[in-house]
């Protein structure tokens, strides 16, 4: 069935989804739509994405089957109350605020069908990693639906809504702390007095091809994988020996948990 996706925003996140979604073999019968309230923005938004982005949510919302919450979470309540009376039985809400509970969302608008999502950024190069939930509402059609779409920019899993803030910490956040790792290992090789470019390029295409080797393991646990590197005595043993005195599975512990506890304490 043709299906018409509005997207209430159209900053970073959206627009990952948006960009991953048109070049996807998904996109057959799907037409895409954003709404900026801000003219200007709607115009740049517009020319960027290369999609219909209005100046009016309420008329996105009217013309839309499926309906993308993408504002800021401080902005929800008020474009939920502002779009609520076009809102039909038959349109599904698909929230990717970070924060905000398909409860809250009810609360503003009702007993309708709610997805809520948890995508990142990876979804514009296809390497997206997102988490659904469903609102009291919706079907398990709907959020089948909702995976098979982000399942077209990468990969999704359906989790319990109290769960749903360490996907936020985990993947959401996710790829910054990969960024800051791969940085700061590039600029280790660089102080050592390799040239930044060429450390950059080992430590990116290295966390790719880990990653890889993840996916590919079939039942060998992760900590087999690092025992095959750090054989006892070697140089990386030494590496793995600094990490697990400098407590790096503590470091992160505590990175993931105070991200859970923040993406908690937005929606409230």
């Amino acid at each position: 069935m043709n299906k018409k996706i509005g997207f209430i925003g159209c900053g970073k996140m959206a627009s990952a989804i948006i960009q991953g979604v048109l070049t996807s073999t998904n996109k057959e019968h799907l037409t895409l739509k954003g709404s900026e309230v801000n003219p200007e923005v709607a115009e740049a938004a517009q020319k960027r994405l290369g999609i219909t982005v209005l100046s009016d949510n309420k008329a996105l919302a009217i013309d839309s089957d499926i309906i993308f919450i993408a504002t800021k979470p401080n902005f929800v309540k008020e474009v939920l109350e502002e779009i609520k009376d076009e809102l039909t039985d038959e349109k599904l809400i698909v929230s990717i605020a970070a924060g905000v509970s398909t409860q809250k969302i009810t609360d503003i608008i009702g007993p309708h069908r709610i997805i809520r999502v948890m995508p990142n950024t990876p979804a514009l190069v296809k390497e997206g990693m997102s988490g659904v939930c469903k609102g009291e509402f919706a079907t398990e059609e709907d959020i089948q639906f909702v995976i098979n779409l982000l399942t077209g920019i990468g990969k999704c899993i359906e989790v319990e809504e109290s769960q749903i803030d360490i996907v936020t910490a985990i993947s959401g956040s996710g790829p910054a702390f990969f960024y800051k790792v791969i940085e700061d290992m590039a600029r280790a090789g660089e102080k050592l007095g390799l040239a930044y470019d060429k450390s950059l390029l080992l430590a990116t295409q290295t966390a790719i091809g880990s990653a890889k080797m993840i996916f590919n393991r079939g039942e060998t646990p992760v900590q087999t994988l690092i025992d095959n590197v750090a054989t006892k005595g070697g140089c990386t043993f030494v590496g793995i020996s600094v990490m697990n005195d400098e407590h790096s599975d503590k470091l992160f512990y505590d990175v993931i948990e105070k991200t859970t506890v923040k993406a908690n304490e937005l929606g409230k």
